[in-house]
């Protein structure tokens, strides 16, 4: 199946920042959803030392044409010097609900 849903991940470090690039996020038709989930634990290296965080990750779904303006509304309001951006196409999922992704990104 050709699918251009994707899924985007991206760790923001409180609730009031995920929230609010969530919000952008929907509001602008570049995603149809994102969830935040609280409390993931990050373990990096952050020039040259080791780092230990409590972030908030957001789950979002968007399609392939709308990823370029998602990624720059991301970091036009991330406080994150480099945020976490990652971008995953679907294989398939359930077709009902990624007509519903395309719909609400396309409005």
């Amino acid at each position: 199946m050709n699918n251009d849903c994707w899924v985007v991940l991206c760790t923001c470090p409180d609730a009031v920042s995920a929230e609010a690039i969530a919000t952008t996020l929907v509001e602008r038709g570049l995603a149809a959803c994102a969830n935040i989930v609280p409390g993931v634990r990050s373990v990096y290296m952050w020039k040259g030392k080791r780092e230990i965080s409590q972030e908030h990750l957001l789950v979002i779904k968007t399609t392939e044409d709308r990823y370029e303006s998602l990624e720059l509304a991301i970091l036009d309001s991330h406080p994150y010097e480099l945020p976490e951006i990652i971008a995953v196409p679907l294989v398939t999922g359930l077709v009902g609900y990624l007509d519903w992704v395309r719909a609400a990104v396309r409005r």
